[in-house]
């Protein structure tokens, strides 16, 4: 049986890492975070039917002791970090980001130093890139605002830490339950509630992203917490496309009736504001891991406009 730790697991990402985790032959999962919770192969239960014990910490302030305690009684095979902040104070961004990866690491060393790591990083550590140009993991790191350089700082981290590790750097990811610090899921929010002939206010649209549906993610997190040897340090998950924004938004109002009009005149993301290019080579993930994503555009977006359609139907 191959344990495997997984911190953040009840996020819009650690949800359906969670899910393909728990698919994999032999595998038991454990959970870590503020609400913990195990699942085993068998829903929950080690293969001898006993419950898997839980590891409740905030990654943003457990000390590194107190966490090398938890990795020493739970002794995972593999962790897989999925926790993260995507907006918030520069303080709060700093603690989960940068100094959550960092202690992860150096509790990791202590008390399972053979154990794999597999930390999901972001495209935003990247910052601008030349447009009509696709990113590879050998690009400078030059963030463009706090989040960035937080997660920047939590791959340095991971990086340096000489542990059997990976960070995954994931570019926009789509899907169901795709929050409202990030463009889809506040556009899909807006548009279910508005009326269908009403209007909606957006910053600009007429950057270009490279979108990526969440299971895609979810596969590329297994294929790394699974693969034989060491991995590169980064592998970009991204579509290997660049969409123009507003084209999304398009796409995403006809999915969720919305027939009114997009008005582009309210404040933009100061995440994204000074990036208006970004395109990830999926080439060295795909050489390493095998991966290719296998959904579109059109299936996340689907995904994410069913997932906020109004619940239909009379009681049971």
């Amino acid at each position: 049986m191959t344990r495997i730790l997984l911190l953040g697991g009840g996020g819009f990402l650690g949800a359906p890492v969670a899910a393909r985790l728990r698919a994999l032959p032999g595998a038991a999962v454990l959970h870590a975070g503020r609400a913990a919770r195990g699942h085993g192969p068998d829903g929950g239960h080690g293969t001898r039917g006993r419950p898997l014990p839980d590891l409740h910490v905030d990654l943003g302030t457990v000390p590194v002791d107190v966490l090398a305690g938890g990795l020493g009684a739970l002794v995972p095979d593999v962790v897989v970090n999925c926790a993260g902040l995507t907006a918030g104070p520069a303080s709060a961004l700093a603690s989960v980001n940068a100094r959550g990866a960092a202690v992860l690491c150096e509790a990791m060393a202590a008390a399972v130093p053979a154990a794999r790591l597999v930390h999901l990083g972001s495209a935003a550590e990247y910052g601008p890139a030349v447009p009509g140009t696709a990113l590879a993991e050998s690009a400078p790191a030059r963030p463009a605002g706090v989040y960035g350089a937080t997660k920047l700082a939590g791959t340095l981290a991971v990086a340096g830490s000489r542990l059997d590790a990976v960070v995954l750097r994931v570019f926009n990811p789509v899907g169901a339950g795709a929050p409202g610090s990030g463009l889809p899921g506040r556009l899909a929010a807006a548009f279910r509630g508005a009326p269908p002939d009403g209007r909606v206010r957006t910053g600009d649209l007429g950057a270009y992203r490279d979108f990526v549906d969440v299971t895609d993610v979810a596969e590329a997190v297994a294929l790394a917490a699974t693969a034989a040897g060491p991995l590169p340090p980064v592998l970009n998950v991204g579509s290997g496309a660049a969409t123009l924004v507003r084209d999304l938004a398009a796409e995403l109002a006809g999915l969720c009736g919305f027939t009114g009009r997009i008005e582009e005149s309210g404040a933009g993301s100061e995440r994204s504001a000074e990036v208006s290019w970004m395109r990830a080579d999926i080439s060295l993930t795909a050489a390493t891991l095998g991966w290719q994503p296998v959904r579109s555009l059109h299936d996340a977006l689907a995904a994410l406009s069913d997932a906020t359609a109004p619940a239909t139907g009379g009681p049971a």
